[in-house]
């Protein structure tokens, strides 16, 4: 096999956004992190995530307002310990659920829609 000169590993992933003070809050909010809103600059927002892999809200180029058209599967997931702890608090923060918990043996999730209408897992294993 051929050796590549790209790694694998995933750096950063993109969310389209249409609003991004909007999702930067909404995002914020999820992880229970906190930022400053006047930090907050179009066109890009790297959120703060514990790990290789980093979260960008990208609204695009100031002068076009960006039309989202969401996927009708999960863009990624967010990890956590325990499923129905993470789902009780989405849904006491107003969250919109889109999926209830789906249970197995060692894995377990629910999804839930941003204000984009993008779909993102909350899960364990």
């Amino acid at each position: 096999m051929m050796s590549s000169p790209i790694k694998n590993q995933i750096n950063t992933i993109f969310v389209h956004v249409s609003d991004l003070s909007k999702s930067v809050e909404w995002y914020a909010r999820l992880l229970g992190e906190t930022y400053e809103p006047s930090e907050v600059s179009e066109p890009v927002f790297k959120m703060k995530i514990n790990h290789h892999t980093g979260l960008t809200l990208d609204a695009g180029p100031k002068v076009e307002k960006k039309i989202i058209n969401p996927s009708l599967y999960p863009l990624f997931n967010f990890h956590t310990d325990n499923i129905h702890d993470s789902y009780e608090f989405v849904k006491d923060i107003g969250y919109q659920i889109d999926s209830e918990i789906v249970e197995f043996d060692d894995f377990s999730f629910f999804t839930i829609k941003d204000p984009n209408q993008h779909i993102i897992m909350i899960c364990t294993g």
